[in-house]
């Protein structure tokens, strides 16, 4: 039994369902924050892109010997290759359909969205026999993934709630809401490329921890769960509600498992507690209205 939970476990992990799930769930924190319903298009296309591109930069940064691999992750995604191309595949047609269900500003903000996924990880550029991609530009790894989860489950959310008819919020709030979810994720971006320290450098890209060392880089994160925390209280909405401790409590929490992110943690740690923070911070939201 022990052995099947963990099976079904690292399928989770490992599939990047996890983190397609973690897509969902922010975009469900904004439609909670501007007070509207889901939209089931908007959460589909969450979830099959999220899947999607990320088994896809896996597949196309394949090492020669995946099984050699010292990371888990690698070892088990290429371990079902047929498995990972077929959900691969079947996500990214998925969204040709939700595509045309959603608003004209919504299908231009996926477009430009999906143009940097892409280039993130595609070797498009050359200088000299060298070739690289976006995420080989010096600090502009974390910055790109942060500015892609942010608008995408931010500005996309807010867009088909307004395109319904189902809110009305101002350009001031929206600029709020993406300047806490950007500090928020680009925290958690970090912790990733101090585990990936090493070989980081060997790789030769630029992040954060390879520039600063890692003790300022986890310092960096503390600085932007601070910034996040004080957005949080100078632009509270109503007061101090619900909302307010919930998005408060879990930054503190954040705060604490970066702090616990050594590099010699596991796998399992970065995948799911690192990244569940994304999920933990919906799960706040209803449980501390149901409560408050």
């Amino acid at each position: 039994m022990k052995k099947l939970v963990k099976s079904a476990f690292d399928f989770l992990l490992f599939s990047n369902i996890f983190m397609a799930l973690c897509a969902v769930a922010q975009a469900l924190v904004t439609f909670h924050l501007i007070d509207a319903n889901p939209v089931p298009e908007v959460l589909g296309l969450l979830f099959t892109s999220t899947l999607g591109i990320y088994n896809f930069s896996i597949l196309l940064s394949k090492p020669k010997y995946p099984q050699k691999s010292p990371y888990r992750r690698v070892r088990w995604f290429f371990s079902h290759y047929r498995l990972m191309v077929t959900f691969t595949i079947v996500s990214l047609l998925t969204l040709v359909p939700l595509f045309f269900m959603i608003s004209t500003q919504s299908r231009v903000l996926l477009i430009f969205l999906s143009i940097l996924s892409f280039c993130y990880s595609l070797p498009l550029f050359s200088l000299g026999n060298q070739k690289f991609g976006l995420r080989n530009i010096p600090g502009l790894k974390p910055f790109l993934i942060t500015v892609v989860w942010t608008l995408s489950c931010v500005l996309l959310p807010i867009f088909e709630a307004q395109d319904n008819h189902i809110t009305d919020i101002s350009m001031r709030d929206i600029a709020i809401l993406i300047a806490k979810r950007f500090l928020l994720i680009g925290a958690l971006t970090v912790p990733f490329d101090i585990r990936d320290l090493f070989q980081d450098r060997q790789m030769g890209l630029k992040t954060i921890p390879v520039a600063w060392g890692e003790k300022n880089a986890y310092l960096f994160c503390q600085f932007l769960l601070g910034g996040y925390i004080i957005l949080l209280f100078l632009f509270r909405h109503n007061g101090f509600n619900a909302d307010f401790f919930a998005l408060t409590l879990t930054a503190v929490l954040t705060g604490w498992l970066i702090v616990k992110s050594t590099w010699e943690k596991n796998e399992y740690y970065y995948f799911f507690y690192l990244d569940g923070v994304l999920i933990l911070q919906y799960v706040m939201l209803v449980a501390f209205s149901i409560i408050f």
